[in-house]
């Protein structure tokens, strides 16, 4: 059937993405690493000469790849937000179609019909996706957390270190904060709105949901926070 198919193909976009995720983030380190070029830091030093510091072939191979997982990633994202949207579309078609008697005369699909479950820390052997079958395999239920940014700038003993967050972290949930339109105004009015009180975030760490609060605070450096969010 249709949402069998599609939910099949989820499952394996999400086992794609993480692994694209893993990698990435295996590529930051290295970048990042203490005396590192970073994602876009200079490859010559201030006379203009190659540095001998680091291996520049190899950070620009790296960087390159970067560049290709994350096109990767978002095409792949996208991808498994229409599937979403179609067994989203599958169960509500399922929901409206006349009721059938069934043997002892009680309506089909009458017994506990799965509601849509949305959670702030999915299962993370569930690689953000929830699907469960009732009795119908068109009866489908997704849950999905998908991370809509990433910290890949963050200083030491800001209140965004001090508080747990860590680079190459995935932001699924920052306060009121969720994918959608104008994330890096949201993310930064959700700072200063909250400044001074703990904001719980929700963030993808090597495949694994975590909990945390990040506390939006004056500090010695920038900003209220001392990271910096990449829109995915």
């Amino acid at each position: 059937m249709v949402a069998t198919n599609v939910k099949s193909e989820t499952m394996a976009l999400m086992d794609k993405r993480s692994a694209l995720e893993a990698e990435m983030n295996a590529i930051i380190d290295r970048l990042c690493q203490p005396g590192g070029p970073g994602l876009s830091g200079n490859l010559v030093d201030s006379e203009g000469f190659p540095r001998s510091d680091i291996d520049i072939p190899v950070v620009r191979a790296e960087r390159h790849r970067l560049s290709e997982l994350r096109n990767d990633h978002k095409v792949t994202t996208e991808k498994i937000d229409q599937n979403i949207q179609i067994l989203h579309s599958s169960r509500l078609a399922s929901r409206s179609s006349p009721p059938k008697e069934s043997v002892q005369g009680n309506p089909e699909g009458s017994n506990n019909q799965n509601s849509l479950v949305v959670s702030d820390v999915p299962s993370a052997s569930s690689h953000n996706v929830v699907l469960r079958d009732s009795s119908s395999d068109m009866d489908v239920d997704v849950m999905a957390s998908i991370p809509f940014a990433m910290v890949d700038e963050i200083a030491d003993a800001s209140p965004a270190a001090e508080d747990g967050l860590q680079l190459g972290d995935q932001i699924i949930k920052f306060g009121n904060v969720e994918a959608g339109e104008s994330l890096l105004q949201r993310l930064a009015s959700e700072a200063q709105t909250n400044q001074g009180c703990a904001i719980p975030v929700v963030i993808m760490r090597q495949g694994a949901p975590i909990n945390l609060t990040v506390t939006p605070r004056t500090w010695q450096g920038r900003g209220l926070l001392g990271c910096h969010f990449r829109i995915l």
